[in-house]
């Protein structure tokens, strides 16, 4: 079944997370299940189903990388005043792509909360599909830093 989009209009194909012309996201389909299941050894060597909740352990803030690299469900911890997104080996978030600049932006906690600043990258750094030079992240928001997609989620 075609699924249409709330916020242009369009008629997107079947299973369509996103609008294909305007990027906006259609919402999960009733009846729509998560694919993934995580595993871990027991004792006997048997395998054991896990339930994993998404986000992060306890109180603090995290990126999560939701799409980009084959890197899915990957998490950063946000416990530094100042942490480096880039395709340097030494940024605290390296993401190994060409669409990424070598110093692409910057995590900053300013007195009012966390901040994602752009260092002038080619492709640009974006917050829910907006281009930003810098901005206050709230829980939720959706980093976009070349090809790598990354929600903010805070406790």
């Amino acid at each position: 079944m075609a699924r249409h989009c709330t916020e242009c209009g369009f008629v997107n194909s079947e299973g369509a997370n996103y609008c294909q012309k305007c990027g906006a996201y259609l919402g999960a389909e009733a009846g729509d299940e998560p694919t993934t299941s995580t595993y871990r050894i027991g004792e006997t060597g048997e395998t054991d189903a896990i339930e994993v909740e998404p986000g992060i352990d306890g109180p603090g803030a995290a990126l999560v990388i939701r799409s980009g690299g084959g890197r899915a469900g990957e998490s950063f911890r946000v416990e530094d005043d100042r942490i480096a997104i880039g395709r340097s080996p030494d940024a605290g978030i390296f993401l190994d792509d060409v669409t990424v600049s070598r110093n692409h932006a910057l995590l900053v906690r300013r007195k009012d909360g966390l901040y994602v600043d752009d260092l002038g990258s080619l492709n640009g750094t974006y917050v829910n599909r907006s281009r930003i030079e810098s901005r206050k992240l709230d829980d939720g928001d959706e980093i976009q830093v070349g090809k790598y997609k990354l929600s903010f989620l805070e406790r």
